[in-house]
């Protein structure tokens, strides 16, 4: 254990990331285990010869742990210019689906944990928030907009199966008439058809499906506990098939790796249903470039120059640039090709529609329980 640099402090540290052997991260994006940013020490796993026999190398495989947390408020606003949304709701922390370019990994060390694997393995389910969530709703001050949902980490990873936290959650936004966005990529959203076509019905809900590539070796090792390409396409499918509004989200777009699919995907998410669609560039902020990084040198070791050099040509020399209006898609000649293919491809598919407006005037809080009924005169 030794002393890290202040949050602040630009050095970064002077060792590089430890690697966790691959026996033990199997089914994991993530190779390493550093230490959040906010934490004083550093540390790391040594084998001090007490093992009878076994090193540290060959200690159990890393299983999946999920600790309870009573959340005290549940909606986000935000500001951000760059978002089509000012307020949002997360029910977990963390996502085991363990994709290696998620730009949520950061917010992992504000709970004192890693980016890297703890993300992918320690997650933190709000139990209860759905009270939490009505609570907020039936403030007198509480103005409706559209909610969203899955905009950090995915509300339908695997945990929500045994816990439906999001399906609590979603009863009550739907007993509310209150308008949502959802962005998923897993299958369990499948299971809440019935409230997302009741919702649809009134015009009140739109769900967002991420398709990163078609190819699902690529997908399996980059997101590697995600369903497979062809599954997420049958998602578009089941939603559309039930009147449910899909965008298809072709998000990210790594250059050099999965951006010459672009026009297959779009093609392939206009079969099963989706009605519009869009895109955003890979983003690498904070502690998500040296994992990214890692992951494309020890799985793509010819591409990894490549990559990484088309990053830097879209951000100014850097490998992520978080500067507002250019965060989402980057600039320079690569970006705008790609961008000028998304747009041919979308008007030739049909695809450049706009997403359909969400109803607001129908939200109105539930009675509860002891209310007195208003009188219809």
């Amino acid at each position: 254990m030794h002393r890290k640099p202040a949050p602040e402090d630009p050095a970064p540290p002077q060792h590089a990331a430890m690697p966790i052997a691959p026996q033990r991260r199997r089914g994991r994006a993530a190779a390493s285990n550093d230490t959040g940013r906010f934490e004083r020490f550093e540390r790391m796993p040594f084998d001090d010869g007490w093992q009878d026999g076994q090193t540290v190398a060959e200690e159990a495989r890393i299983v999946t742990e999920v600790r309870l947390e009573r959340p005290k408020s549940l909606i986000t606003y935000n500001r951000s210019p760059d978002l089509p949304f000012d307020r949002s709701i997360n029910p977990y922390r963390g996502c085991e689906h363990g994709c290696i370019y998620c730009f949520a990994r950061p917010s992992h060390a504000y709970l004192g944990l890693s980016p890297g694997l703890d993300f992918e393995t320690r997650l933190i389910a709000r139990t209860g928030a759905a009270e939490v969530l009505s609570r907020e709703l039936r403030r007198k001050s509480y103005q409706v907009a559209t909610m969203a949902l899955g905009t950090n980490t995915d509300p339908y990873q695997p945990i929500e199966r045994d816990l439906e936290i999001v399906r609590n959650c979603l009863k009550v936004l739907r007993d509310f008439n209150h308008p949502l966005a959802i962005v998923t990529k897993g299958t369990l959203v499948e299971r809440d058809i019935d409230i997302l076509q009741d919702m649809a019905a009134k015009g009140l809900v739109r769900v967002g499906i991420s398709l990163t590539t078609l190819d699902a070796d690529l997908s399996r090792r980059m997101e590697p506990r995600v369903p497979s390409p062809k599954r997420r396409l049958q998602i578009i499918e089941r939603l559309s098939a039930a009147g449910i509004p899909v965008r298809l989200m072709a998000s990210p777009m790594v250059p050099g790796l999965s951006d010459p699919e672009l026009e297959a995907i779009l093609t392939a998410g206009q079969a099963a249903g989706a009605r519009s669609a869009s895109w955003i560039m890979l983003r690498l902020p904070r502690e998500v470039s040296p994992l990214f990084q890692a992951w494309l040198a020890e799985h793509y070791p010819d591409r990894a120059g490549r990559v990484m050099a088309r990053l830097r040509e879209m951000h100014g020399g850097q490998a992520y640039s978080a500067e507002w209006g250019k965060r989402m898609r980057g600039e320079g000649h690569y970006a705008q090709i790609l961008s000028h293919r998304f747009k041919l491809a979308a008007r030739r598919l049909g695809l450049d529609q706009p997403q359909p407006a969400l109803r607001c005037d129908l939200f109105a809080p539930p009675p509860r329980p002891g209310d007195q009924m208003a009188l219809d005169l």
